[in-house]
């Protein structure tokens, strides 16, 4: 699915109130139906607003405005609006003892207790948790909780009690005190029990932003690295429900905005066989990103392979047609005539004298 990425792009103070809610109710995952029901108004006009959004910010499609809402904030992973900071009681929790569980969404669903892999029951009981661990220390009542595992096919049966129970006693594996707890406002993580990979790539995501703006190019790779090092594959990879598929989504993107972050400043400090090479890698892995796409053709271009730039984009040309009935977006097409006229990619990015490079 061809994306814009979200960085570096008109934030969502640019929209008026109108287009912000519906931004928001696009980042939860809701259809055009279900935000014009929620908001009050015709369908066209969530139709016209969507389109207006993205114009507004720069965005080729739905996918990359649902990424968009959580990058800037509108909506927090385990849907809604962001939680409050953690109070000062929880973080004192949180510092007295060491997580020592740990659970990994960035690939399939895997929780580890003192380093040994546990059993955590069939995939909806695995969602369940899932959604849990997403919601990053915000209670979930027991109606989020089904909206985000089964969305419009409720279970008959009262089942959230019952996976709640089943999913304390494998995370608890019969050594500790349990993991989930139940307040008033529903069902959480312990608070400072539970290491999850996905709060640990967002902190690094921080540290690379703040990095990048310092102008240290060689932190900022090494924090790429770190941060791409936690995926294990697809993201929340079988998992079903609504939350699962947006959280894909938003991950891949994320993924993808590390990397092409990481391979320009590769580009910048003279790497460019890596960078040619992870580049072939991941637009093989996602043949309708455009932006990739664009960036793999300016790198072989500055290899001197003009040749292979040029069958880049026709390849995908081609796909973006068979695939999706579009023509290429405006960066490919300043890619493709920037290598036709043979002028500069950008600052130093023109072709090279020297050997080509890559595979």
């Amino acid at each position: 699915m061809p994306t814009t990425a979200t960085t570096d792009r008109p934030d969502a103070t640019a929209l008026g109130r109108q287009e912000r809610q519906v931004l928001s109710a696009v980042g939860c995952g809701l259809g055009d139906d279900e935000i014009a029901d929620a908001l009050a108004v015709p369908e066209d006009t969530v139709a016209e607003l969507l389109a207006r959004i993205l114009v507004k910010l720069g965005l080729r499609d739905r996918a990359a405005a649902i990424v968009h809402a959580f990058d800037c904030g509108l909506v927090a992973p385990g849907r809604g609006p962001r939680a409050r900071p953690a109070s000062r009681t929880v973080a004192v929790r949180a510092a007295e003892s060491a997580p020592r569980m740990g659970i990994s969404l960035l690939g399939p669903l895997q929780v580890r207790r003192d380093g040994r892999l546990l059993r955590l029951g069939h995939l909806r009981q695995q969602a369940v948790l899932a959604v849990l661990a997403l919601g990053a220390g915000r209670p979930l009542g027991q109606q989020e909780l089904l909206d985000d595992v089964w969305g419009m096919e409720p279970p008959v049966a009262n089942v959230v009690p019952v996976y709640i129970y089943r999913l304390r006693k494998a995370l608890c594996d019969g050594a500790g005190p349990a993991v989930i707890e139940r307040g008033p406002r529903g069902y959480q993580l312990v608070p400072g029990a539970v290491d999850v990979d996905v709060a640990r790539l967002e902190e690094l995501v921080t540290g690379i932003g703040k990095a990048d703006r310092a102008g240290e190019p060689l932190e900022t790779v090494r924090l790429c690295t770190r941060a791409l090092d936690l995926f294990r594959g697809e993201p929340l990879a079988g998992l079903p429900g609504p939350l699962a598929e947006l959280e894909r989504l938003r991950l891949v993107e994320r993924r993808i905005a590390l990397v092409q972050r990481k391979l320009e400043w590769q580009l910048r400090l003279g790497q460019e066989a890596e960078a040619i090479a992870e580049l072939f890698a991941l637009s093989a892995a996602h043949p309708l990103n455009e932006p990739l796409a664009a960036m793999l053709m300016r790198t072989l271009y500055r290899g001197g392979r003009q040749a292979d730039a040029l069958l880049v984009f026709e390849r995908a040309r081609r796909r973006l047609a068979d695939d999706l009935g579009v023509p290429p977006s405006g960066v490919l097409r300043r890619a493709h005539r920037m290598i036709l006229r043979g002028a500069e990619a950008g600052p130093g990015l023109g072709p090279s004298a020297g050997t080509a490079a890559g595979p």
